[in-house]
């Protein structure tokens, strides 16, 4: 049995074509990736053609600020905030035809609470 292999092929773009990719890359703002993929292109072709031509390609990086500030304090003594109040439990009664029920639940739990009253109200 044989088994064939696709063939590689590689495109050829002209040259008229390289140079409007690579001026849409140099405009203000333009992303050579969005362009290189607006135009069926990988990126990184994109930026060889333009490596090939002398052409830095364009950077969005922006450069950060570099704040000079003082010695920084081995210790920052900060404020401690006070303790919350304890917060008491969740009392309900509930009633349904004949039966009745008491439910007594920790508040930080409110969640569970719930999610047990929805499936036994059901």
């Amino acid at each position: 049995m044989e088994i064939q292999k696709p063939g590689r092929s590689r495109r050829h773009h002209p040259e008229a074509f390289k140079q409007a990719v690579i001026e849409a890359c140099c405009e203000p703002g333009a992303s050579v990736a969005g362009i290189a993929v607006a135009n069926s292109v990988n990126a990184n072709q994109v930026r060889r053609w333009m490596r090939e031509r002398g052409i830095e390609p364009p950077t969005r990086r922006v450069a950060m600020p570099v704040l000079e500030t003082g010695p920084t304090p081995a210790f920052v003594q900060l404020p401690i905030a006070p303790a919350m109040p304890t917060l008491g439990d969740i009392r309900i009664e509930v009633r349904r035809d004949n039966t009745a029920i008491k439910v007594e639940w920790p508040v930080q739990a409110s969640g569970d609470c719930a999610a047990g009253l929805r499936n036994w109200l059901r």
